[in-house]
């Protein structure tokens, strides 16, 4: 039980942090002012990571709750 809680905490922070990452890359790509394409791109690898991260937590709960 308390794996389960844990994993939920974590779905929890890496799915907020995906959000702002989303949010941040939407302001740049709406901003006017030059971009940093090699910033862009990390923030966009990050993105994915948050990605796989937050299928693969889920993945575990779904998996925990079947068995």
């Amino acid at each position: 039980m308390e794996d389960q809680e844990e994993l939920r905490l974590k779905l929890l922070e890496y799915k907020t942090e995906h959000e702002a990452l989303d949010e941040m890359l939407e302001r740049i790509h709406k901003s006017d002012q030059p971009v940093n394409l090699l910033q862009i791109q990390q923030l966009k690898k990050r993105k994915l990571w948050f990605k796989d991260m937050i299928q693969k937590i889920e993945s575990d709960l779904i998996d925990d709750i079947i068995a």
